[in-house]
Order: C-alpha cells, then sequence, then structure tokens
C-alpha cells in the first residue's frame, strides 16, 4: 500500500499544483510550433481539421525544404503520449527529423491528436468544464483521429498515398488504425515506428510497472476527483521545467526523472537541453490513455480497453476487450527500437513483428544503451536513426 499511497498522494499533488500554476501562469513564455519553424527559416502552415464526434485537430505543415529538392512526396509524423507537434522540430534544423525531412524533398505534415496542447478544442464541448471531452483513450486516436487527418492531407496534396513515421503512442495508433479500419493501409506507401508500442508485457520502467500495478484503484481514484486530464501543457511539470530543471541540482532530478520512466543513458542525453525538453513536455492528454496502457502491461495483449466484465459485455458484447488483430496491417511496416527501451522492450517489439501483416523489418539499435526519449533527443539520433528512416522510405 506504500506505493498506492505515494501514487494518490502524487496525483493530489499535481492536480493541485497544476491548477495554481495554470492560473498564475508561467515564467517563461513557450513559442509555438509555427513560431518555432518560422524562426528556422522554414515556411509553416496550420491547419485545423474537424473529426466526426466534434474534436478540432491542430495540424502543422512544413511544406517545403531550404535545399531545392522538390517536395512531392508527403509524410506524416505522429507525435508520442504527453507530445506534441513541436517534439518533432524542438532541436533546431540540425538535429529535428521535421526539418531533415523537409530538406530531404518532403512534405511534411505533423499531427496533433485529441487532448494536446494544439488539439484541446471541440464544437461542443469545453475541455475544462465538460468530462466527456476527455473520455477517449489512443483507441478513438487510431479510428478517428488519424483516418480524419490522413483524408485531410491526402485531399489536400492529392497525393496517391503517404508516409508513416510514428514515436512511441503515435505507433500505438497506427496499429489501431491499420487493423480497425484496414481499407487504410492502401492510403500508406509504407510506415516506420520508432520505439514501437503494443505488447507492454516485458516494460521494466518503473514507474510504470507501479501504476500497472494499482491500475484499478487508481482509476477509481481519479474518478472520484474528477481528473480526466492527465498532465496538461500549462501545468506543474512545465513550471518544472522553466523554473527547476534549469538549476544546476534541479537539472539532475529532472534528467533522472526523465531516465526512471524511459531508460538510462546519460552519453545521449545534452542536460543543458533538458529545461528546453521540460518546457514543452508535457503537452498534455487524457487520463483514459495512461490507463489503457497499464492494461496493456497487466494483460499482456494489445486489446481495445478494459471496462470490466459487465460494461464489457454492454460496450463489445463480450466480457473481454477485443484484441487489435495484427494481421490486417498490410501496409509496409518497419520497426526501429532501441536496447535500453524501458518502454517498448525489445521482447515486445519482436513480438510484434511476428503479428503484423506486413513487416517488413526489424531493427535494433547497435547502440547498448538507446531509450525511449533517444529516438528525438538523443545527441547521436540525427547519425543512427534519422538516416535509416529516410532510407527504408526511400525504397518505396
Amino acid at each position: 500500500m506504500h506505493f498506492l499511497g505515494g501514487i494518490l498522494f502524487s496525483v493530489l499533488y499535481i492536480e493541485f499544483v497544476t491548477s495554481y500554476s495554470t492560473e498564475y501562469g508561467d515564467s517563461i513564455r513557450r513559442q509555438t510550433l509555427p513560431e518555432l519553424v518560422a524562426s528556422e527559416g522554414y515556411a509553416v502552415e496550420s491547419h485545423y481539421v474537424h473529426t466526426p464526434d466534434g474534436y478540432i485537430l491542430n495540424v502543422h505543415r512544413i511544406p517545403r525544404g531550404k535545399t531545392g529538392k522538390s517536395n512531392k512526396k508527403v509524410i506524416y509524423l505522429q507525435h508520442g503520449i504527453l507530445d506534441s507537434s513541436t517534439g518533432w522540430v524542438l532541436l533546431g534544423r540540425d538535429r529535428s527529423l521535421g526539418y531533415i525531412l523537409a530538406d530531404e524533398g518532403y512534405d511534411v505534415w505533423m499531427g496533433n491528436v485529441r487532448g494536446n496542447v494544439y488539439s484541446r478544442n471541440h464544437t461542443t464541448l469545453n475541455p475544462d468544464k465538460d468530462s466527456q471531452f476527455w473520455q477517449f483513450s489512443w483507441h478513438e486516436m487510431g479510428t478517428i483521429d488519424l483516418p480524419t487527418i490522413i483524408d485531410y492531407v491526402l485531399n489536400q496534396t492529392s497525393a496517391d498515398g503517404i508516409y508513416y513515421c510514428g514515436h512511441s503512442q503515435g505507433t500505438t495508433v497506427f496499429y489501431v488504425m491499420a487493423s480497425s479500419r484496414p481499407e487504410y493501409n492502401a492510403k500508406i506507401k509504407a510506415h516506420v515506428s520508432l520505439a514501437p508500442i503494443a505488447f507492454m508485457k516485458h516494460v521494466t520502467s518503473p514507474l510504470l510497472k507501479i501504476a500497472a500495478f494499482w491500475d484499478t484503484p487508481l482509476e477509481f481514484l481519479l474518478k472520484l476527483i474528477g481528473m480526466n486530464e492527465f498532465l496538461p501543457a500549462e501545468g506543474f511539470m512545465n513550471m518544472i521545467g522553466e523554473n527547476i530543471c534549469s538549476e544546476g541540482v534541479g537539472t539532475v532530478l529532472c534528467e533522472n526523472t526523465l531516465f526512471g520512466l524511459c531508460g538510462f543513458n546519460p552519453k545521449q542525453m545534452n542536460t543543458s537541453l533538458i529545461p528546453l525538453i521540460m518546457t514543452y513536455t508535457p503537452s498534455g492528454s487524457s487520463t483514459k490513455q495512461f490507463l489503457h496502457y497499464a492494461q496493456l502491461m497487466n494483460s499482456g495483449k494489445f486489446r481495445q480497453y478494459d471496462y470490466g466484465l459487465f460494461d464489457n459485455k454492454k460496450v463489445y458484447g463480450t466480457f473481454a476487450p477485443p484484441s487489435y488483430d495484427l494481421k490486417k496491417i498490410t501496409a509496409p511496416t518497419y520497426l526501429i527500437c532501441g536496447k535500453n527501451d524501458w518502454l517498448a522492450e525489445p521482447k515486445d517489439v519482436g513480438r510484434l513483428a511476428t503479428e503484423i501483416g506486413n513487416c517488413r523489418g526489424k531493427f535494433l539499435l547497435s547502440d547498448n544503451m538507446f531509450n525511449h526519449l533517444d529516438f528525438l533527443y538523443a545527441m547521436d539520433a540525427p547519425t543512427i536513426v534519422y538516416p535509416k528512416v529516410i532510407s527504408l522510405f526511400s525504397r518505396h
């Protein structure tokens, strides 16, 4: 019960301080993605996509690079949980995948799923007042958000298909879409998964394992206190990033918090970047997204949300939630994972590779310490990860 008590205290404390910091503001203004991209000298666009169930998704675009290459190939980048489109451009032109792809001749589109800082909008629901706004997981992102965005991008570009690269939850939602709405496989030229997450039986992150162990009472508590939004962008963690992570001892604390969640790789993490990263992350999500992942860890299966025996019967017609049929994924799919990723553990990625209908390759990076966040922020990511992504897409 000590673990549970610690989690419950942390949830209540974060909820309190989040409300406080949201009310009184942050000391440093975060730049928006359009501001960041424009500061690098790139063209940038903001598009607003309406889903059938009323969510308004802000999608960003870098239509061309600065190298003079023709940007006729259309690529879609999907961020991970608690992240946003900013993750693809945060480290600047030479180190961020969004710019690198633009300069390689791609028309780069970067999505923001429902509930994050850019997509915290709805045609009728108020995210600050209506709990119904937050009743979604990554299942709805895969079955509704992604198909809607992909259709919008194809309509805007007149392309005959898109390249897709996802990180973490950005891979999960792709598997959900391609298995639940298999007609969308034909719209994907190729998919590259960075730190793929579907099966989570072998997760080694101590923080997530604790949360998974207490997922049922934790869900009850969160409902009791009405906590539907988890770590919003204008909240406690961003205040930490802006005001604490920049200090000597605070930097070490923030660094080890990241390592405790995602894996330990100090050689790849430039500690001077931690205040910047923590200023933009977390970018908000629903609590239900995390609970859904906790259920995967406990069940060892990749399946829809578990509402409990009787509610499952009402929702699905069965006492257990249905599993996603990964054999229906026929788009060419490539998996890239790290040996020290505590969330996308290589054993789980190996199982995923055997179950996907058209897995063209699984690649384990040579760096023995490469972890979950290294795909975005490692010093060597531009040399050991991004050329591989470009090479895989060039096959299609």
